[in-house]
């Protein structure tokens, strides 16, 4: 089954590629959590939902009762977002060679992106996901103030030690808020090391900037990223000036061992 209707198009593979190549370089651009979780799938747009868990009673039954045996399952959402190409445009770079211009695709899939990364890093409360930063189980360090060199490395390796302590041995991840990244290209008094430097030789899964509060340490034992459909552009209709199209992917993280990511909160200043 295609739901992408792409053969309505007025236009031909080669557009098509064009936006996908677009798409693609744009969202990978944007999205973290792919770089240092592991990534199952694609499954295709009919997995709506996967288990999670082991099957057990929803309550013990008493010498007399039968036990009803229940799974859990999670819901994979899907996201998409429409945009829009000029049939003129479109007509100037087939028929004239002129350039055409792919921001409107580029635009869609940073937003694609963006909801992707807030869906695995905050959850989505209303339909039962949990994410990185809000699963129950989690470890949490209270940081003190990121401007000390001293105390980021005290603070990361606080959280570390969480993991380590709860038997996950790594490799680790560190993802940070946009301000406490850029404040790591600093170099330690008489060296010209980075800090960023410094950390990455610990966080072998990389040291990443996302657009969170805080930062997290990660152990990929937490759980794989499932996807359904993969990012891919559709065709929805035509209005003799501007096409309809569309973003759309399906994805959701498997949370696993919430035991495997630890929160960190700086001091504010």
């Amino acid at each position: 089954m295609s739901s992408l209707n792409r053969t309505q198009a007025p236009f031909g593979d080669g557009i098509w590629d064009l936006i996908n190549t677009a798409a693609v370089g744009a969202a990978r651009d944007r999205l973290t959590a792919r770089r240092f979780l592991d990534v199952d799938g694609p499954y295709g747009p009919g997995l709506t939902t996967i288990e999670v868990g082991n099957d057990g009673y929803c309550r013990q039954p008493g010498p007399d009762e039968a036990g009803a045996v229940v799974g859990r399952a999670i819901s994979v959402p899907m996201i998409r977002k429409s945009f829009q190409l000029s049939l003129r445009r479109l007509a100037a770079y087939l028929d004239n060679g002129m350039p055409f211009d792919l921001a409107p695709v580029e635009d869609a899939a940073e937003a694609v992106a963006a909801r992707e990364e807030e869906i695995i890093y905050r959850g989505q409360p209303e339909f039962g996901l949990e994410g990185l930063f809000t699963a129950k189980g989690r470890s949490h360090v209270d940081g003190g103030d990121w401007s000390d060199l001293d105390q980021v490395l005290s603070d990361v390796i606080a959280a570390v030690t969480k993991l380590d302590d709860a038997g996950l041995r790594g490799p680790y991840a560190l993802v940070l808020a946009p301000a406490l990244y850029n404040g790591l290209f600093r170099r330690y008094p008489g060296s010209n090391l980075l800090q960023l430097e410094h950390l990455r030789r610990l966080f072998e899964r990389g040291v990443h900037k996302a657009s969170i509060e805080g930062g997290v340490v990660i152990d990929p034992r937490v759980g794989p990223l499932i996807v359904g459909q993969d990012l891919e552009a559709g065709f929805v209709t035509q209005d003799g000036i501007h096409c309809e199209l569309y973003l759309s992917e399906s994805i959701v993280l498997r949370l696993d061992d919430p035991e495997a990511v630890c929160t960190i909160t700086p001091a504010a200043k």
